[in-house]
């Protein structure tokens, strides 16, 4: 007898091929067999342990959330439904230049702070790693869902060189190049830039080449947050093609979107200067998430100047007046680089989250409507926040445009990633509704894809660039990585204003042949682990 037999699903086995009804058998964590059509047939139907009826249900590959910041949520949150009730079995993490491996103490530090609005600071956290290996075994005690790991360029940097604005001596990169090919050998996947966060920002193209030559060469990808999502997004995104190309290694752009007002329409422009690159030979794979703002930390907007040296750093220049004067003509009048070279407009910016339960006031208003409720300008507003909260408040900025949206998705290199950060009172809806936005909103109701294509978008195509070999698919000897849907009701419960509310429509995920969500409420397993890079 076999653990499980799923009977009578309408497989979508994320190859894009059409569904077909089949029995599918599971044991052991894997699927053992693939029995079509089974009553129709009239052969003999195979048994288990037990069975579930999937009448009316679609069977796919687990999702794969490409670009994750449930770095220390994983750990923190063993329920961690809202990736789970969502059909994620793999979350990638190391994103944006920034995370918590490889460091020492020194770093360790420095880097809680610098994200503590991605993840908060980790009181609750007992970081007994340094190493990328050290990270991936502390994931390997279990966890809801199975995650992988880029190695973060910034924090690599930051112990390195540290935080200032400097190019690296040749002995630095020789020590960044053999961090990279070390957390590698553990077990990471890539490698990860935010160049528009420090101190990633401060490296220029000829060092990360020299580092994506140590990933290419591994097998590895580079996931780069380029430099500019707003002035200048085109030459970004032509940048890291070109750099990518340089250092022979494959290129995977994070939430690729074009956003601001400088970029309505604009995507046709992207899209034909990526197809040129993969009509040229290039290995190129990009994420979205199907929201129009983005989500970011306040002080992320702050020209990379007044970032230089850390936190505290920052902190110091914020309440100094004529420096704090300058960073606010950088970002209302020049356009920081921070905020992607537009000048920031504050009605955009909308507090979701605070470190400080004393400022929970700001939370779910803008800069300027809590300006104008305290009859001052927006900037003392963003400045007594930044100071206050220690630079742990959390924005979205309502920047984006859904024409952007709608023809990026469409496109052939496109894989699906939520960025979603889980921290804040009124978080991005994107954390907790990607994924059956993406099947509810944009396959069902708009049909911007079809639901094969979609499939294939979320599960086969991620799993390819992650050099899965037995993941993404449903098919006979992978793992049973499975969502059971319905493709009549799947919708994302999360809205702006209720932001953690979590999906209808997923009775059933299986992460390595468990349930976590079964009859649609989270189980206790934490079948989780870490998937650490395929050797070449």
């Amino acid at each position: 007898m076999e653990d499980l037999v799923i009977r009578d699903a309408d497989v979508i086995d994320g190859s894009g091929a059409d569904a077909y009804r089949a029995d599918v058998v599971i044991d052991a964590g894997r699927i053992v067999s693939i029995v079509k059509e089974a009553a129709a047939a009239g052969c003999q139907r195979p048994r288990a342990t037990r069975e579930i009826d999937a009448e009316g249900l679609v069977l796919s590959p687990g999702f794969i959330d490409m670009h994750a910041h449930s770095d220390l949520a994983l750990l923190r949150d063993p329920d961690h439904s809202a990736k789970a009730a969502q059909g994620v079995t793999l979350e990638v993490l190391g994103q944006d230049g920034l995370s918590y491996a490889p460091v020492d103490d020194r770093t360790l530090e420095e880097v809680r702070r610098a994200i503590t609005g991605w993840n908060g600071y980790g009181d609750d956290i007992d970081f007994d790693w340094r190493s990328v290996g050290g990270y991936l075994d502390r994931l390997d005690r279990g966890i809801a869902v199975n995650a992988a790991y880029l190695i973060p360029q910034g924090t690599v940097r930051a112990l390195v060189v540290g935080w200032e604005d400097r190019a690296a001596t040749p002995e630095e990169l020789d020590r960044m190049r053999r961090l990279v090919a070390e957390g590698l050998e553990q077990g990471a996947v890539g490698l990860s830039s935010g160049l528009t966060y420090t101190p990633g920002m401060y490296a220029r193209d000829a060092e990360l080449t020299e580092l994506c030559r140590v990933v290419g060469s591994y097998g590895g990808y580079y996931c780069p947050h380029h430099r500019s999502y707003g002035a200048g997004a085109l030459e970004a995104y032509a940048e890291m093609v070109a750099l990518a190309r340089e250092a022979d290694c494959p290129l995977h752009l994070a939430h690729a979107t074009m956003n601001f007002g400088v970029n309505r329409g604009r995507a046709p422009e992207l899209l034909a200067l990526l197809d040129r690159a993969l009509d040229a030979g290039a290995d190129i794979t990009l994420d979205t998430y199907p929201y129009t703002p983005g989500c970011t930390t306040l002080a992320a907007l702050l020209p990379s100047w007044a970032s230089e040296g850390g936190p505290e750093e920052v902190l110091a220049r914020l309440t100094d007046p004529a420096t704090a004067a300058r960073i606010r003509h950088d970002l209302e009048v020049t356009g920081s680089d921070g905020c992607h070279g537009v000048p920031v407009e504050w009605e955009t910016i909308e507090i979701s989250g605070v470190g400080d339960p004393a400022l929970g006031d700001f939370v779910g208003r803008t800069v300027r409507e809590s300006a104008d409720l305290r009859g001052e300008a927006p900037w003392d507003t963003a400045r007594r926040l930044l100071v206050r909260d220690r630079l742990g408040t959390t924005i979205l900025q309502h920047v984006g445009h859904e024409e952007n949206v709608r023809a990026i998705m469409r496109h052939r290199a496109h894989t699906g990633g939520s960025d979603g950060i889980l921290r804040g009172s009124k978080p991005h809806p994107r954390a907790y509704g990607t994924f059956p936005r993406y099947l509810g909103h944009y396959v069902r109701e708009l049909g911007v894809l079809t639901l094969e294509e979609c499939v294939a978008r979320l599960t086969s195509r991620p799993a390819a660039r992650l050099r899965l070999p037995d993941r993404g698919l449903v098919r006979e000897g992978y793992r049973a990585d499975l969502v059971l849907f319905d493709p009549q009701t799947v919708a994302a419960g999360a809205t702006f204003a209720e932001p953690r509310r979590l999906p209808t429509g997923i009775p059933y995920v299986l992460v390595d042949g468990r349930f976590v969500i079964e009859d649609g409420r989270r189980t206790d397993a934490l079948p989780g682990r870490s998937v650490r890079r395929t050797p070449l």
